[in-house]
């Protein structure tokens, strides 16, 4: 993992969430989330790098049976005491997901491919351990947002110092390096600052908006199709048998010649 976030980056993270002056911002991701990922009661999800269990406790919600896996052993701590006994919640390195292959039907990306060092094997090993579908939540490299955090992040060290931002183009070609030419499908949302949310509250969850790709957050679904390698059966035929085949052909010609 390119950061493992320490006591500090975690409690900060948590909080970050309660302000209720983010609550526009949480609830716009939440809805666009769960909008592409359609996710149905009981199916199994894997959320990877599941940090304090924000996510988790929305699709708990959903009546999903799910799982979270993060490399912060503090982000963890938070994520045990929110969830409880209704989540399995192991340290894990996204890179090496310490799962078997197909133990899920879903599997979440919510901000994490931003603090990998090989975001391709991240999509690969979340590939590996879903059956059915991968959602991705990343920033967006081309939305103003995206921009005013990472030129911040000269002046003041922060979180996004050591963040990689992604537009909608550059993920999609990442997940197609390593999954083919799979089904997906994006939408953004934040496309508006939130301080004029009381005005465009509307049209950020209008769909024709929501396929703008400047949007700070990028939503991608991606179904996984099962691909199959083809090998070719040698067929071995004895040379003393192939002579006898060769003569008794021969001998067939000449009488019916």
């Amino acid at each position: 993992m390119k950061h493992i976030f320490d006591f500090t980056a975690a409690r900060e993270y948590d909080r970050w969430f309660d302000d209720p002056r983010n609550r526009f911002v949480y609830d716009l991701e939440k809805e666009i989330i769960l909008k592409l990922l359609s996710p149905r009661p009981r199916e199994r999800l894997l959320d990877i790098g599941c940090g304090t269990g924000n996510h988790l406790r929305i699709f708990d919600d959903m009546g999903l049976d799910v799982t979270g896996v993060d490399s912060s052993p503090y982000m963890l701590d938070i994520a045990r005491k929110k969830m409880g006994q209704r989540a399995e919640i192991r340290r894990g390195n996204a890179e090496e997901i310490p799962f078997e292959d197909n133990s899920f039907d879903i599997a979440t990306l919510i901000n994490v491919l931003e603090f990998t060092d090989d975001p391709a094997r991240v999509i690969a090993e979340a590939s590996r351990v879903a059956r059915e579908r991968v959602f991705i939540g990343a920033l967006n490299s081309f939305a103003l947002k995206g921009i005013e955090r990472r030129v911040k992040g000269i002046f003041k060290e922060n979180i996004y110092n050591r963040a990689r931002f992604f537009s909608v183009w550059g993920l999609h070609r990442e997940a197609r390096s390593v999954l083919g030419k799979v089904p997906v499908a994006w939408r953004t949302v934040h496309s508006f600052p939130a301080a004029l949310r009381r005005y465009t509250g509307r049209l950020e969850r209008w769909g024709l908006v929501q396929r703008f790709p400047f949007g700070s957050f990028i939503g991608m679904i991606i179904t996984l199709v099962p691909t199959y390698q083809t090998r070719n059966i040698e067929l071995r035929v004895g040379y003393a048998k192939k002579r006898r085949n060769m003569a008794a052909g021969t001998i067939r010609d000449r009488i019916e010649g």
